[in-house]
């Protein structure tokens, strides 16, 4: 497999783990704030926040991958030449979002399900909430820097 194909892959990987993870965990989200809005439809607004988190990290990827076909000229008509070796490099770089955007997001839709449930009951705590979510985001926000990191030392 070439440098372009190999740097391609790490793109494909980054967008498709990250964003798969993304509309699983939204999709967990999504079914808790649709039972809780059915009881109440004034939490509309901040259900719809907290199902919302989880896309963060589809979000990371897409920059990810996006770099990365920048890097290699797809969207400037003609593709750079690479070598095997910066085309495994743009692979490996590329990991890190793929892999933790991917479980992050579920188990960031998972809290934001459970921060959903706690909104039902007591709408007054949406700050206390979110946290619990956004916690998961951290790990997300770290890979997108190793990563990101990683792309632009090339």
């Amino acid at each position: 497999m070439g440098g372009i194909e190999l740097a391609l892959l790490g793109a494909a990987l980054a967008v498709g783990l990250a964003g798969s993870g993304s509309a699983i965990g939204a999709g967990i989200a999504g079914q808790s704030a649709a039972g809780v809005v059915s009881e109440d439809p004034d939490k509309f607004g901040q259900t719809l926040l907290l199902q919302a988190l989880p896309m963060t990290q589809g979000i990371y990827g897409l920059l990810t991958g996006l770099l990365i076909m920048i890097e290699i000229g797809i969207f400037a008509g003609e593709t750079v030449a690479l070598t095997p070796e910066q085309g495994r490099y743009m692979l490996m770089a590329s990991l890190p979002i793929a892999l933790v955007g991917f479980s992050s997001a579920i188990y960031q839709g998972v809290a934001s399900a459970a921060a959903i449930g706690m909104i039902a009951k007591r709408p007054e705590e949406m700050g206390k909430a979110i946290t619990f979510p956004a916690m998961v985001e951290t790990f997300a926000v770290f890979a997108v820097l190793v990563s990101l990191l990683l792309l632009l030392r090339m």
